[in-house]
């Protein structure tokens, strides 16, 4: 990963966590009820999750209890605006953007010396079947202080209130206590603490729950799309809810997004873009093998480009160029289909979003295409960092040399 980061690829906005910090993060830890970690420095992104932490704990989903029960550590107010690297939700970011919306200057003061843990809580203890997921639809965002900050603001004022009551102004135990609270948390008289509970309303979204689900339920009939094929076969056998439901790899899926005016595609368009171009790269790139010149260069070099691509067998030359060569019958005849020409996983990678989606929507229908077919490496680092970074460290290091540019020229 060193030349991804060395490129500011590679998680290059996660805060780093030392010191004081370190003892709040554990106390939210153990607020939340999960073990404290035992490393003395981390990062964190936006919603509080560290890549060290999660290494350490061999969980991406350490701040879950459970899988209906996600949660968040707001340590710093550096956290305001910063990437969510891990999310559980795809509206995960939405959620901290309103939290520091509504709660920034509070959220500034409380951090001065404590911290607040998060549930986003959305009236479900547990999941016990894959169509759970239907359920959610408010998201209660719950705020909770270390040491219980916003009770002990209470007390302390209880005490002060009981002071200025007739003669116990002389009351030494009172001074005593008032003094020990006043050493211990400052004084709090003047502070606001209290966060109020939001509600974030979920419309369609994407869930790491049950091995990643999307729920599209904005258009004409509700659709749920599975990535893992175990809780999509117990998925089907429901037959209780008016769901249309696929796994992320049956063909029928593509169709019926465009039947429901949720992706479309247009070859011709698509064919002077650059990223059809990366679409093409990514499918050349994947076929060759033992290569005499740096695939970045291959890929680079239009001379090398042809050179490689002629000695590739005829098939796999077909599918590298089908696109083109669909076009190019295309003006002769309208007879030709494109599945006989067009490889299927580069026909899906040249899909987007219906341009009648709003912005959110497009986002979501990007992630889910990407997932469908992982062709453009820009739109994977963008839309899909974890697959991004698995994927990565599976590549030969001028490939890895070719991305990273490629990446860096487009942002």
């Amino acid at each position: 990963m060193q030349k991804l980061k060395q490129a500011n690829l590679y998680r290059s906005e996660l805060i780093p966590i030392s010191g004081k910090l370190v003892e709040r993060y554990n106390q939210c830890l153990k607020k939340l009820g999960f073990a404290p970690t035992k490393l003395k420095e981390f990062n964190i992104d936006g919603i509080g999750y560290s890549p060290e932490i999660a290494q350490e704990k061999g969980s991406t989903m350490y701040l879950n209890n459970g899988e209906a029960n996600p949660h968040a550590i707001i340590i710093s107010p550096l956290q305001k605006g910063k990437p969510v690297y891990s999310p559980f939700h795809s509206f995960d970011r939405e959620m901290m953007k309103q939290v520091f919306q509504v709660h920034g200057e509070k959220i500034n003061d409380i951090t001065r010396d404590s911290a607040i843990c998060i549930d986003f809580d959305q009236d479900i203890d547990a999941f016990y079947e894959p169509l759970d997921v239907l359920k959610y639809n408010k998201i209660y965002i719950k705020f909770h202080l270390i040491d219980n900050l916003d009770q002990i603001q209470k007390d302390q004022q209880k005490l002060i209130n009981t002071f200025k009551e007739g003669n116990n102004f002389i009351d030494e135990d009172l001074h005593a206590q008032i003094l020990e609270s006043a050493k211990t948390y400052g004084d709090l008289r003047g502070r606001d603490l209290s966060l109020h509970s939001l509600q974030h309303q979920t419309d369609s979204f994407y869930t790491k729950s049950f091995g990643g689900v999307y729920l599209l339920r904005d258009f004409i009939s509700p659709i749920i799309v599975f990535e893992n094929l175990k809780w999509y076969k117990e998925a089907i056998k429901d037959t209780t809810h008016d769901v249309i439901i696929f796994h992320i790899e049956q063909p029928e899926l593509m169709e019926k997004l465009r039947d429901h005016v949720i992706i479309e595609y247009d070859l011709e368009a698509a064919l002077n873009t650059s990223r059809y171009q990366r679409i093409k790269s990514v499918e050349f790139a994947m076929s060759l093998k033992d290569t005499q010149h740096p695939l970045k260069d291959i890929l680079s070099d239009e001379v090398l480009f042809k050179s490689y691509l002629n000695k590739l067998d005829i098939d796999t030359r077909k599918r590298v160029m089908g696109v083109e060569l669909y076009l190019q019958k295309l003006e002769m005849s309208n007879q030709f289909k494109i599945a006989d020409i067009v490889d299927k996983n580069m026909f899906n990678a040249l899909h987007e979003p219906h341009s009648s989606l709003t912005a959110k929507h497009q986002d979501l229908i990007w992630k889910l295409l990407i997932n469908v077919s992982p062709k453009d490496v820009l739109f994977l680092y963008w839309y899909d960092k974890e697959e991004f970074y698995r994927l990565y460290n599976t590549w030969d290091d001028s490939y890895k040399d070719w991305v990273i540019e490629t990446i860096s020229n487009n942002i």
